[in-house]
């Protein structure tokens, strides 16, 4: 096809497997910068969808000089929230201790760096004025309104996952603080913007519209992966934008986050609906 990437050409995939359908291989993806940090991309992919009139300074940037973890607190036995690469760009504060640097995350909390691995940049990062860190719900008050478009909604869905990172994966389980598998944390994630989802993966591919193209993907939209080993759909994640996605995942040992560019996922994508 044309000006695109043809992904699917059987409705029926979910059912069946007749070999890989998405054509996943796209040159211009690959050449894009994959040193971008993913909070970076978050917080800019936030600020698109956030009403704002004004900025406001929430951090500087920092670019990670190594290997680097980002710990719930400042501390090397705490829980690691993120593992990033040399040279990844972070927005960062300064904290209590001078061996610590916070690390803001899109979520509403922050990270913590050891001080020594970063380089400080003299840049701020702004972001809109009415924009909070914590993510708030689609229209006014704290449920999400029918009158905000399905757009919105599905996009603050995907955001919100963010808020359980860091939450076991557990098979079977249905909770995002104490446990959770892949396709109950979609299921999850819908219901609160009132969309009931069925409960597998398998199940949940055939509800929705059908995304025929990578490139048509937005957030929100749910992607569905190949498992050979029991030669059907056996996972699914919540697209977050630029070429991310968040979801619970056994290999990761919980929900995280996940670059759709890297072949390990673009490989077996095999279907997405919106």
């Amino acid at each position: 096809m044309k000006g695109g990437i043809d992904l699917l050409k059987d409705e029926n995939l979910p059912k069946r497997r007749r070999g890989r359908r998405w054509v996943c291989q796209n040159r211009q993806d690959q050449a894009m910068n994959w040193n971008r940090t993913f909070w970076i991309v978050i917080m800019l992919m936030s600020a698109v969808w956030a009403s704002a009139q004004s900025k406001q300074v929430i951090g500087k940037l920092g670019q990670t000089t190594e290997r680097a973890t980002i710990h719930a607190s400042p501390s090397t036995k705490s829980r690691v929230f993120y593992r990033a690469q040399a040279f990844e760009y972070l927005i960062i504060r300064t904290s209590n201790s001078s061996a610590w640097l916070r690390v803001v995350l899109e979520n509403g909390r922050f990270g913590y760096i050891q001080t020594d691995k970063v380089a400080r940049l003299p840049y701020d990062v702004t972001v809109g004025q009415t924009q909070t860190r914590t993510a708030s719900r689609p229209g006014t008050g704290s449920t999400p309104s029918r009158s905000t478009s399905s757009s919105n909604s599905r996009a603050w869905a995907a955001q919100y996952g963010l808020q359980y990172t860091g939450t076991p994966y557990k098979w079977g389980g249905n909770d995002p603080n104490r446990g959770i598998d892949c396709s109950a944390f979609v299921k999850y994630l819908y219901g609160q913007i009132g969309i009931k989802l069925p409960r597998t993966a398998a199940e949940q591919a055939l509800v929705g519209t059908p995304i025929q193209r990578l490139e048509d993907l937005q957030p929100g939209d749910r992607l569905y992966f190949w498992e050979n080993r029991r030669n059907k759909i056996g996972h699914t994640g919540v697209y977050l934008g630029n070429g991310f996605f968040v979801h619970s995942s056994s290999g990761r040992k919980g929900v995280a986050t996940d670059d759709l560019r890297n072949p390990k996922w673009r490989n077996i994508l095999v279907a997405a609906r919106r």
